[in-house]
């Protein structure tokens, strides 16, 4: 076996397990979403199956060709229903979702027609649909996630494990792959992938096994995410009027100052796994009404409310003589933080310098 079918029998094989693991979900978090992401990789490993199976591109039947290069065709529409799904678990298809259906259904009408008849430019109008393709679902599915990342704002106080910034180098990677393909094939039709390309791509492969696996549970148990997502819409939103008054004044100034009170005396903050659905039972109230005391009541987010008050303890235990022998990453985990990375980024967010920096600034 030479180097290079070596490397597409790793990629394939990869692809396979990632399926696999995906399929099995053996940390029984995200399962819808991890089953698309499952049948998005085993599709996605077609591009690499097939020059193994078919070096030369002959295949023995029309049919097994039509249905080979269908399943490459819907790979970046599936990936987009992993993310759907990544970002709301409980999504509901509608009518208007059998528009992702339409380019589909021009690709095999273009396929049927060009196998049968070769019209001119036949290749090229199957390659431009794929392209359009990849880039509307690459697309589509990164302001998935950039509103997913604005929304988990609203109910959890970390969200370095639950953010998906690993789908967005994915993202990246499709788009970057999907110009390189146009190009190759536009100029080199009938050119294969070097064993160089082929390689980079294990390596992002294994790169993205690493990440999907260690994914947690997005949602927590107990979240209504209907009203959350609606609530984190309505924040984003500039009319403020439409939001709906849960609660009198009087009870929003009530709740705000036993919320503060909690806060200030019991130290809640500090727990690095809160989340809005803890604090709700911590108060007594359901995930939706602390959502709109903080929302309505200090004009934050569930997430900046937080990690305002780990911030003022963080700079407590920064300045403080017995801590001085503690490194940032003490400093962030006593302060509620759950990573460095997450204590550096939320600090120098909030007061404009990095932990070092500060505690630098007042030596």
């Amino acid at each position: 076996m030479d180097l290079g079918n070596l490397i597409k029998t790793l990629i394939v094989g990869g692809m396979f397990l990632l399926a696999f693991l995906n399929f099995s979900n053996a940390l029984r978090v995200n399962k819808k979403a991890n089953i698309w992401f499952g049948f998005f990789v085993l599709i996605w490993s077609s591009f690499w199956l097939d020059e193994m199976i078919y070096p030369a591109q002959t295949f023995p039947s029309d049919s097994i060709f039509f249905s080979l290069r269908f399943l490459q065709f819907m790979v970046p529409l599936v990936f987009l229903g992993s993310v759907v799904f990544y970002t709301n678990p409980h999504y509901k298809f509608k009518s208007r979702d059998l528009l992702f259906l339409v380019l589909p259904v021009i690709f095999l009408s273009v396929m049927f027609l060009g196998k049968d008849h070769e019209f001119k430019g036949y290749k090229t109008i199957l390659m431009g649909l794929f392209f359009t393709q990849a880039l509307a679902c690459n697309v589509l599915a990164y302001f998935k996630v950039q509103k997913h990342q604005k929304v988990i704002e609203s109910f959890s106080s970390n969200t370095y494990n639950i953010d998906l910034s690993w789908i967005k180098y994915i993202i990246y990677f499709c788009l970057l792959c999907s110009v390189f393909f146009l190009m190759l094939n536009l100029i080199y039709p009938d050119r294969d992938l070097n064993s160089l390309t082929n390689l980079f791509f294990l390596f992002i492969l294994y790169l993205v096994t690493f990440y999907s696996i260690r994914q947690v549970e997005i949602f927590p148990v107990g979240l209504k995410l209907e009203e959350t997502l609606e609530s984190a819409s309505s924040i984003s939103s500039e009319n403020s009027d439409a939001k709906v008054k849960l609660m009198s004044d009087k009870e929003l100034l009530e709740a705000k100052s036993r919320l503060a009170k909690l806060m200030e005396s019991e130290e809640v903050y500090l727990d690095s796994e809160l989340n809005l659905v803890k604090l709700a039972q911590r108060m007594n109230l359901n995930s939706h009404q602390l959502s709109y005391i903080i929302n309505s009541g200090f004009e934050v987010n569930f997430f900046q409310y937080i990690n305002a008050y780990r911030v003022e303890k963080a700079k407590k235990l920064l300045v403080d003589p017995d801590m001085e022998a503690y490194n940032m990453v003490s400093i962030g985990f006593a302060s509620g933080f759950n990573s460095k990375t997450a204590f550096n980024t939320v600090f120098k967010n909030m007061t404009g310098q990095t932990p070092s920096e500060f505690r630098q600034s007042k030596s």
